[in-house]
């Protein structure tokens, strides 16, 4: 009987993430003697239907603490899973959520749940010899993903000193990912300066990107362009925009309140804007461009700009499979972000990586605003061979270790490694009502 990789002990503690707020580390160890380690993030900007991490409430660290999913942890759900073997992630992320018992995961809490299921996947590939990205996709795991920078935060990453949350490039003219961020860099860097010498500089955001002083929100899209040339870029050809309007944040009932821009729009008038920008700049990809409680006009606007642009769910979607197929069925997005901890555990969140490749969708492996030195996510994204990664901006220890764990992969792959690229932006999707 093979026992090296059953769970022999599981114990977790409450670490810190890029915000200063405290956040859950798990520890699996097995019978063999490998380990895995994994630390959950959290994010600012949610869904109101994704999994729900726990927070004991009261007045330490503002009622953020996590010690009860500690417990969690290091009580029953390490007496459930001791003896299961790490190698079955779906039975091992089967008993989390059946020992939850409840659809949000509000009892043991998301947090909890996936440190388990993330460092359970991390002793696996330890004890199979193999790097993560390797222990899931085998020798198809060549592919890197085209990366989504962030250049100027916003929304509730930036004190909202602009309504739309990321503003964002993609270079889907580099030949490789050490190009992409190197083309990245620069862009980064030209726009620093260009805010500075604007006056319009207000510091780092939450994501590392740029924390801006605008005047209005397209201001924001006119100095990305001129930071992209300014770098001595091709706008659109070389280095394009991608953004994430969050729109949930400042979104009610269809009705749109633009801080900023002292504005208040409905739905079609919030279309209306963005296929102006659309028009106007090179954007290849934008989240929630509608409220998720939006649904009928996050139809319209795939259904106008779909065929040439992603349209991406976050909040809409939560990476959950289900509603993923409902906005298939009705003509809505293209496209789904993946975020572990919107599910709590790596088995559901890759459940809808499955039911988008069936539908025609594409996807984008992302990470949270209060994020850790943790890696997953880059495994993810090549183990699964999503094609497309977020991790918030080149800034920051905790984004740049995730885009250089990425740049070691590369380099690991050799002639090897393949770039996602332009292909990704370019995927047939056959779920879209045109």
């Amino acid at each position: 009987m093979i026992t090296k990789t059953r769970i022999s002990r599981v114990l977790a503690r409450r670490v810190w993430d890029s915000r200063g707020r405290p956040t859950v580390e798990a520890e699996v160890e097995l019978q063999g003697g490998a380990r895995g380690r994994a630390i959950v993030p959290a994010g600012a900007s949610k869904g109101s239907r994704e999994a729900l991490e726990l927070r004991d409430g009261g007045a330490a660290f503002g009622g953020l603490d996590v010690l009860t999913a500690v417990g969690h942890v290091n009580g029953e759900i390490a007496t459930a899973v001791l003896g299961l073997d790490a190698a079955d992630q779906a039975r091992l992320d089967d008993c989390l959520i059946a020992l939850d018992g409840t659809p949000s995961k509000q009892r043991l809490g998301a947090n909890a749940t996936l440190a388990v299921s993330m460092a359970a996947a991390h002793a696996a590939a330890a004890a199979a010899g193999l790097p993560l990205y390797r222990y899931l996709g085998g020798d198809d795991a060549r592919l890197l993903p085209l990366p989504q920078i962030q250049i100027f935060g916003g929304g509730a990453h930036a004190g909202r000193r602009v309504d739309i949350q990321d503003f964002m490039v993609i270079c889907p003219g580099a030949s490789c990912f050490a190009q992409a961020l190197e083309w990245t860099a620069e862009v980064y860097r030209h726009a620093g300066r260009l805010m500075d010498a604007r006056g319009a500089l207000a510091g780092v955001a939450d994501e590392g990107g740029w924390w801006p002083s605008f005047d209005s929100n397209e201001e924001a899209l006119e100095t990305l362009v001129a930071a992209i040339e300014a770098a001595g870029f091709v706008p659109g050809t070389q280095v394009a925009i991608a953004l994430d309007i969050a729109a949930s944040d400042f979104g009610r009932g269809g009705r749109y309140t633009l801080g900023l821009d002292q504005r208040v729009l409905d739905s079609d008038g919030l279309i209306e804007l963005l296929l102006r920008w659309c028009e106007r700049y090179p954007i290849v990809s934008i989240e929630d461009p509608l409220a998720e409680d939006d649904p009928e006009g996050f139809a319209r606007f795939t259904q106008a700009v779909g065929h040439r642009l992603q349209v991406v769910g976050d909040d809409f979607l939560v990476s959950d499979a289900a509603l993923l197929r409902r906005a298939a069925a009705a003509g809505a997005a293209n496209t789904v972000l993946l975020k572990p901890n919107q599910r709590g555990t790596l088995s559901e969140t890759r459940q809808c990586w499955q039911a988008a490749q069936a539908l025609g969708y594409a996807a984008i492996v992302s990470a949270r605003s209060g994020e850790t030195e943790d890696t997953t996510i880059v495994d993810l994204a090549i183990g699964w061979q999503v094609g497309q990664l977020k991790v918030g901006s080149f800034a920051r220890g905790e984004r740049m270790a995730k885009w250089n764990a990425a740049l070691r992969i590369e380099q690991r792959l050799g002639p090897h490694a393949r770039f996602a690229g332009t292909g990704v932006l370019g995927r047939s999707r056959p779920g879209l009502r045109r």
